[in-house]
């Protein structure tokens, strides 16, 4: 499910679940390429046989950040405004990773609209995002999410 909306509409929608995105794998390639970028290292990331035997998620895990950077594509998929000229990352009030993200494990984003307010040219957006992993019984982000979208 998506929601397609423009910024007029979008402060109606508040406390509304705007919907879910596809599942995206995570693989050991993506963790890689995170922790060059990131230079985070860690071995619980990256050394797929020590993982499997020394860490307590049996194998690689994605780092936590890795984890919160899918938010923008998943997010992507899930909310178009359509009159929207620019939009930027405004922060975020609150993250957590509630569970590990298994290199090979499925995720994908429930977005729900928690604020919307104006400001100067657009609105400022609260959306809380969590990042659920397939078959697992926990998420594995919770994220409050703030954006600015400003229309043209």
């Amino acid at each position: 499910m998506t929601t397609t909306t423009t910024l007029a509409e979008l402060p109606g929608l508040v406390g509304t679940e705007l919907g879910t995105s596809d599942w995206y794998e995570v693989t050991q390639e993506a963790v890689q390429q995170f922790a060059d970028a990131s230079s985070d290292h860690q071995w619980i990331h990256l050394d797929v046989e020590r993982a499997k035997q020394e860490s307590p998620f049996g194998g690689p895990i994605a780092h936590g950040f890795l984890t919160l950077s899918l938010v923008v594509p998943l997010v992507a998929q899930v909310l178009t405004i359509t009159d929207v000229k620019m939009g930027v990352n405004y922060g975020l009030n609150k993250v957590r990773f509630p569970a590990p993200v298994p290199v090979g494990s499925k995720v994908r984003a429930r977005v729900t609209l928690k604020e919307s307010e104006e400001v100067a040219g657009g609105l400022q957006n609260v959306l809380t995002v969590t990042v659920e992993r397939e078959g697992g019984d926990k998420p594995v982000c919770i994220a409050e999410w703030v954006t600015r979208q400003y229309g043209g």
